[in-house]
């Protein structure tokens, strides 16, 4: 698939928009008060039971890199607990070194209590929402949290640092994610449906399969191991003629220059190779069609057509070696 739109709002705007929401999702669940889910305890308290609870003969080590914890305050926390008659601190059996812990009777029914008022708060916020949302909800919260976790376990990175690359050729379930990049977004946006990711998908397939191969290629935006923009050049080197294909930016990466950056690095490889690249689109994809203007493409054929399934008004734009439009 050659087309690519980024509309809506700028990824900062997105950025600031879920920072909103988990400051509002820590006041509503209660982490700002002394105490945390109708217990005498501290949030971070409270989290130290339920993970020894879960865990029973956890280390302290382990305990505190779950609750993202340094020695000291995990130290602090575990005698805080002992005291209490909540926590039971033993040798452990492969390291008289190192302590496993336990929950006391009192902390087993603390943890009971703690758990039922979790579960009354969440069944209560749910009761609110559609069955339909509640999955989406779920899957949304799920790869929010994998994604805060994985860059909090990231040994040696920068705080904050995301790990991405522009990666080049064919690596397992970049067509997958490709496939799915353009599926949701032409789905959501234009209605687009199975035809269209069955054709995206098997198409990518076969010219994936292919690579790595004279004249072609195939880049890919990554980030923590997941394609989130690509862009790739089908070409044909007797005759001359390029065609781009597959250019796609997540909505996340919007406004962030990354598909202006792989449009750069696919110009530079078919200027080396080429007299013409085109690409086809459709009408209605202004932002897509401004970004293909400034590299030096021109609009040269507009039809009605059906090729994605759905039928739309579609586009062929040419440019010439150098970034001369034909």
């Amino acid at each position: 698939m050659d087309i690519v739109d980024l509309p809506g709002k700028p990824r900062e705007a997105e950025i600031l928009e879920l920072r909103d929401f988990s400051r509002r999702l820590v006041r509503e669940l209660g982490f700002m008060r002394t105490t945390l889910a109708d217990s005498d305890l501290a949030p971070s308290a409270v989290h130290a039971i339920i993970e020894i609870g879960a865990t029973p003969g956890i280390s302290a080590k382990d305990l505190g890199n779950l609750l993202r914890l340094d020695k000291s305050n995990t130290s602090r926390q575990v005698a805080k607990l002992e005291a209490s008659g909540l926590v039971r601190r033993t040798t452990a059996s492969n390291d008289a070194r190192a302590s496993e812990l336990f929950l006391t009777e009192a902390g087993q029914r603390l943890r009971s209590k703690i758990d039922r008022f979790a579960t009354d708060q969440v069944s209560s916020a749910l009761r609110r929402i559609v069955p339909a949302d509640q999955a989406a909800l779920v899957r949304a919260l799920a790869l929010y949290a994998d994604a805060l976790a994985h860059d909090n376990s990231a040994k040696g990175a920068v705080e904050g640092e995301v790990c991405a690359q522009v990666l080049e050729g064919y690596q397992p379930g970049c067509i997958g994610d490709i496939a799915s990049l353009h599926a949701r977004f032409y789905g959501q946006h234009w209605g687009f449906g199975a035809f269209f990711e069955t054709k995206v998908a098997t198409e990518l397939a076969t010219f994936a399969s292919a690579l790595p191969a004279d004249g072609k290629a195939l880049w890919r935006h990554v980030e923590n191991a997941r394609t989130l923009a690509s862009l790739a050049i089908d070409g044909d080197l007797e005759a001359g003629v390029a065609h781009l294909r597959w250019f796609i930016v997540d909505d996340s990466l919007r406004g962030a220059g990354v598909g202006r950056r792989l449009m750069a690095q696919a110009m530079a490889f078919v200027d080396a190779r080429y007299r013409e690249t085109y690409l086809w689109t459709f009408k209605g994809l202004d932002a897509a069609r401004h970004l293909y203007e400034s590299f030096g493409f021109a609009l040269t054929d507009e039809f009605e057509g059906e090729q994605w399934g759905s039928r739309v008004v579609e586009q062929r734009f040419c440019r010439r070696a150098g970034g001369a439009s034909s």
